[in-house]
Formats: structure tokens, C-alpha cells, sequence
């Protein structure tokens, strides 16, 4: 049996960032484009989650998002990973018209070590602890994809629980998808 495309994972080599899933209800550019002109091209927002933690999962009872040493924070590992991220971009002179991260500390880092910025969005935010809320932010999410320029892309940095409800995908520690205005699935990376 064929897996579904959400479940194919590619590997990234310097030259190609990445295969870009290929498939009938991709545009035909999508089928030959690596993640570099697939970026350029724009109308598109990569949905990033933030590098490696600490290990756990969630966060430690009482946990308070505006203070950090209260949460899961990037482990020296993650935070490596977001600088490479923010490496590959600027080798390939790609700048991002936004980067938009969840208010967690371990999603704010990943942004300012990769991009040295970010904006605070809460439809960003996780909904580990509370799911009900999903539907409302997926349907923010996609809202702002629809006015992302042709020419131009955005960075959405936030967690494994709110990208897996948003685009049905999975994704491990400093991996991202990229969406284009109507939220459909057009490349998976790991930005190596």
C-alpha cells in the first residue's frame, strides 16, 4: 500500500534542501522545485517546530508562559539546530517577510537564534492542554496564509500538537512543512 504524502520523510542534502512531495493535487512547479525556489517562488509560509528540547514532554506542572525557567527549554543541542537553521537561509539569501512564533520560550528562542527576530502570535501557541481550541487557531492559520504575497514567504514557529492539527503531518524537533495560501502541503525539511 502507498503511504500518504504526511508520511513520507525526505532527507535534505547543502545543494537540494529538499524532494518536494510530488503528486496530482500539487501545481506542476512544485513537482521539480527544491525548498530554496519553492521559497522564493513565495505565497507560502514554512510551519517550523521549534528545535530540541530538554527531554520531556509538555511542560512541568505549573509551568508559566511569559517565564522561562518555568518551562521545557531548547537543549545547547537545539539550540545548534536553530542557529543551522537560520545558517541555511542565509546561505541561500532567503529572508522570510515574518517570522511569527508562539509566546513558549523554547519557540521564541528557535525564532531569535535562527532569524534574530520574532513576532508573537498566539494562534501560534500550544494547545497541548487544551485541544479545544485547535479548530479556532487552524482556521487563524489559515486565514493568514491566504494573504501571504506571491514573491514572499513567512516562518511560523511553533509545536509538534498545533502543526500535526493544522496540516495532518508530524513533525520531529527543528523540522518544518511548507504550506502554500490554501494550506496544502507542498514540502517537508529538515534544513540540512
Amino acid at each position: 500500500m502507498k503511504p500518504h504524502p504526511s508520511q513520507l520523510k525526505f532527507s535534505t542534502s547543502r545543494r537540494s534542501a529538499l524532494a518536494v512531495l510530488a503528486g496530482s493535487a500539487l501545481p506542476a512547479w512544485t513537482q521539480t522545485t527544491d525548498v530554496s525556489a519553492l521559497l522564493q517562488t513565495g505565497g507560502c509560509a514554512v510551519l517550523l517546530r521549534h528545535a530540541v528540547t530538554v527531554p520531556g514532554v509538555g511542560d512541568p506542572p505549573g509551568f508559566k508562559v511569559d517565564v522561562c525557567s518555568t518551562q521545557r527549554n531548547l537543549s545547547e543541542a537545539g539550540q545548534q539546530d536553530a542557529r543551522r537553521i537560520g545558517a541555511w537561509f542565509r546561505e541561500r539569501q532567503l529572508k522570510p517577510r515574518a517570522v511569527l512564533s508562539s509566546a513558549w520560550c523554547r519557540c521564541k528562542d528557535t525564532a531569535d537564534l535562527a532569524f534574530g527576530q520574532h513576532k508573537v502570535w498566539p494562534a501560534l501557541n500550544s494547545t497541548f492542554n487544551d485541544r479545544s481550541v485547535q479548530p479556532d487557531q487552524s482556521a487563524l492559520l489559515r486565514r493568514a496564509l491566504a494573504r501571504v504575497p506571491l514573491g514572499q514567504f513567512e516562518v511560523w514557529v511553533s509545536h509538534q500538537v498545533n502543526i500535526a492539527a493544522f496540516a495532518e503531518s508530524g513533525l520531529a524537533a527543528g523540522e518544518a512543512l511548507v504550506v502554500d495560501r490554501q494550506g496544502k502541503l507542498l514540502a517537508r525539511t529538515a534544513f540540512t
